[in-house]
């Protein structure tokens, strides 16, 4: 008898990473890439983060501190929460996976937007649960009565990502706040709040104002996008100490990595930084939007640091074609959205790049 996964196991669909930039740039004959396809912020880290990685490199032959405890105690003092309000991932991808395994039972359900962060999905198949998914309204934000009508007695986890992946958009405070009036006792709300530091709207609400107010909520904030330490893989939950308890039952020990603890630490102090990397993404979302219109090509407007284009054809092609002009763009073929592209944005000179290689893709 051939050893067999689990059912529900074999029939998910693996994450395949796409190639790197050295491979592509070898493959199409590139001297160089500009790649606006990950919502990686093009200045890179803090130089506190990297002072302290430098600091730390000859600890890197020890364990790293399982219980994350100056990144918990620097995150305690930013937040004015108490030090148990935290549980740390290997990047946001790992809290989900958790939140997963601590959460769900087979049978339970799982209720997300559609289109939006995909790892949400994985989560409820791998443990074999029901997925619900609800339509963004048409202008793509999330139908927050639509979400709150599908909750039954079997519902576990909602998540509800803030701003959302890939359209940008952002779920405004009045409309959470009626929202979580509806949600029952036995629903954990999940806020992702990913891109929650590029965020400039006064209706947008910060999700850790729940936490505060002891609802049954769970706020994710990674250091991958606006702190640029994607490579690091740190994000971290805040919630209720009772909330987050499952989660530190079935983590690995030592799940997040030194130098990732330490930059992170360091990161959290950098508000020059931070301020220049939100500078540099109003202007390049300013700069995108405009060329878009220009180009009489439809867009979402977005408080992310990304950009959701309506290419009107088939992206995959028109990806490759501006790609072989050294941009690489993410299609919307993933989300269920064939005729779009995400861009992030760059530096001004990476985005006029984008918008040549783009203009030159659709022959305009």
């Amino acid at each position: 008898m051939p050893i067999r996964a689990r059912a529900h196991v074999a029939q998910m669909q693996p994450y395949r990473p796409g190639k790197t930039p050295e491979q592509l740039m070898q493959e199409l004959g590139l001297s160089e890439l500009i790649k606006l396809s990950a919502n990686e912020n093009p200045l890179g880290a803090s130089p506190r983060a990297k002072e302290a990685i430098l600091q730390h490199l000859d600890t890197i032959h020890l364990y790293p501190d399982g219980n994350c405890t100056v990144l918990r105690d620097a995150l305690s003092r930013f937040y004015n929460l108490p030090p148990d309000h935290f549980a740390f991932g290997n990047g946001s991808d790992e809290l989900i996976h958790l939140f997963g395994v601590a959460y769900l039972e087979a049978g339970d359900e799982l209720i997300m937007a559609h289109p939006s962060f995909v790892r949400y999905e994985a989560s409820a198949q791998l443990n074999n649960a029901v997925l619900k998914r609800i339509p963004l309204t048409q202008d793509y934000r999330h139908d927050l009565p639509r979400m709150a009508q599908a909750i039954t007695e079997r519902t576990k986890l909602l998540y509800i990502a803030n701003p959302n992946n890939p359209t940008g958009t952002i779920v405004y405070r009045d409309e959470l706040e009626q929202f979580l009036e509806r949600v029952p006792d036995h629903v954990l709300v999940i806020l992702d709040e990913a891109y929650f530091e590029y965020v400039d709207h006064p209706e947008y609400p910060n999700g850790v104002d729940s936490v505060r107010a002891e609802r049954n909520v769970v706020v994710f904030r990674t250091f991958s996008k606006a702190y640029g330490l994607a490579g690091l893989r740190i994000g971290y939950a805040i919630g209720r100490p009772e909330l987050l308890d499952p989660v530190e039952r079935v983590r690995e020990p030592f799940n997040v990595n030194t130098l990732a603890q330490v930059a992170a630490a360091a990161a959290i102090t950098d508000f020059e930084h931070l301020e220049r990397t939100r500078a540099f993404n109003r202007a390049g979302l300013n700069y995108l939007q405009a060329a878009c219109e220009r180009l009489g090509l439809r867009f979402v407007p977005s408080y992310a640091n990304f950009l959701l284009i309506e290419i009107g054809c088939e992206c995959v092609r028109i990806q490759q074609e501006i790609l072989r002009r050294g941009v690489l763009v993410r299609t919307g073929e993933a989300f269920g959205m064939p005729h779009f592209l995400r861009v992030n944005t760059g530096t001004p000179e990476q985005n006029e790049r984008f918008i040549e290689a783009l203009h030159h893709a659709l022959g305009k």
